[in-house]
């Protein structure tokens, strides 16, 4: 998933110089394989039983691979469009169904081994830069294309025998929203995201506001940087330096999850989400504010450390709240901005990607400032409700593979 959904960023200034792809026509590419991913994730909360299919997940593996290799076949953008789409769908599935696998198989097992596990996002945008930064010397974007597809048939051939999560043994009702959760956040699997009734517990409607709006607005600053980083270093400083950074975006990404989840045994996960936003907002700007390869590397270090927290982070929180059905809104309002984001940005990019950075890391800081009217007299010490009994939620001073040990 992490090579089929991001390759494209590394790619995009290829193509912009071999194929003729206008800055324009790049971010309408970007958002359709985000309205993908907006389709699969809608149908994991739509038809839970898709998480179970080992079937869908082999279906997707081959899409995605097939896409991949089917983009170098012309110069129409109109084809691509219609090739990026279904790639989003099918990366949206294959997170969906490997990580609730991951986690219903690793349910008893420390919160931090499924957080090393998420890292496999940071590793398939590593290696695929990679790839990209090692052919540009030697190949055009087709190669570049076609290198992608091989790399994930490779990892497709590797994941074909993953089992899924097993059906449910008992007669609760079927939890979509914990389908969604199983894959975006680790540190949700200490909760159960089920939908309760407020008067059972304190009125959450303002806290999980100022959080909704949080998360949607990183989507939208995230994802602008995430397809438009590459570019936006490139032409400031040609050469490899951007796909060096894009390498240790994904670097920076494998561990952040497992990090970020260690972190909230000290601290509270508001506190967190208010760090991770201004950190990620720094780096989103140092390219387009400072420019230059030091800048380039930190910012690459920063942004790659906190997009995959961030998530984990805002997620666990939207559970802790017991809002009805909060992962999957919460994640709705994350796609939709992901959508946004590129269009955005679409009339900024003719005086180049530094004004779009510049939008994206101010997005980030107002979805900080939302994250500190989250931190006000926040409920840390909530009564989850769980669908056998209730029990007292971890306090953030509890680690993540103690609240997991108490279920």
């Amino acid at each position: 998933m992490g090579v089929g959904r991001f390759v494209y960023t590394p790619i995009l200034p290829l193509m912009h110089a071999g194929a003729g792809l206008s800055a324009g026509a790049g971010a309408n590419l970007a958002t359709a394989n985000y309205i993908g991913y907006l389709l699969g994730a809608l149908v994991g909360i739509l038809a839970p039983a898709v998480v179970r299919s080992r079937a869908l997940l082999r279906i997707s593996l081959v899409v995605l691979t097939g896409t991949l290799a089917a983009m170098p076949a012309t110069h129409d953008t109109g084809v691509w469009f219609a090739l990026r789409l279904p790639a989003g769908v099918a990366s949206a599935l294959i997170f969906v169904i490997a990580v609730s696998s991951l986690l219903s198989h690793l349910r008893e097992y420390p919160a931090h081994l499924p957080g090393w596990a998420f890292g496999g996002v940071g590793a398939g945008i590593a290696l695929s830069g990679l790839l990209v930064l090692l052919l540009r010397p030697v190949a055009d974007w087709r190669a570049a294309w076609w290198a992608s597809a091989a790399l994930a048939a490779v990892l497709a051939v590797a994941s074909w025998n993953l089992r899924p999560e097993a059906p449910p043994t008992t007669t609760q009702a079927p939890q979509a929203p914990q389908a969604i959760q199983a894959a975006q956040a680790t540190e949700a699997t200490a909760v159960t995201a089920a939908t309760v009734d407020d008067s059972r517990g304190p009125r959450t409607h303002r806290w999980f506001t100022a959080l909704f709006a949080s998360y949607t607005l990183e989507g939208i600053g995230y994802i602008i940087a995430g397809t438009f980083l590459v570019a936006a270093i490139e032409q400031s400083s040609p050469g490899p330096l951007g796909g060096g950074a894009w390498v240790l975006v994904g670097l920076a990404a494998v561990p952040s999850s497992a990090l970020w989840a260690r972190l909230g045994r000290r601290w509270s996960r508001p506190d967190l989400l208010l760090a991770a936003l201004v950190v990620q907002a720094v780096g989103i700007a140092l390219p387009a504010l400072i420019g230059g390869a030091p800048a380039a590397l930190v910012s690459a270090v920063l942004f790659g450390a906190t997009f995959i927290g961030v998530s984990t982070l805002a997620l666990a929180t939207g559970a802790h709240l017991e809002f009805p059905r909060s992962v999957a809104l919460l994640t709705a309002g994350y796609s939709v901005g992901q959508i946004l984001g590129p269009l955005a940005v679409a009339p900024l990019l003719h005086h180049g990607y530094q004004q779009a950075l510049v939008l994206a890391a101010s997005v980030v800081l107002v979805a900080a400032v939302a994250a500190a009217v989250l931190r006000i007299g926040f409920p840390h010490h909530m009564v989850v409700v769980r669908a056998t009994a209730p029990v007292r939620q971890p306090a953030p001073t509890e680690s993540a593979a103690d609240a997991g040990s108490h279920r």
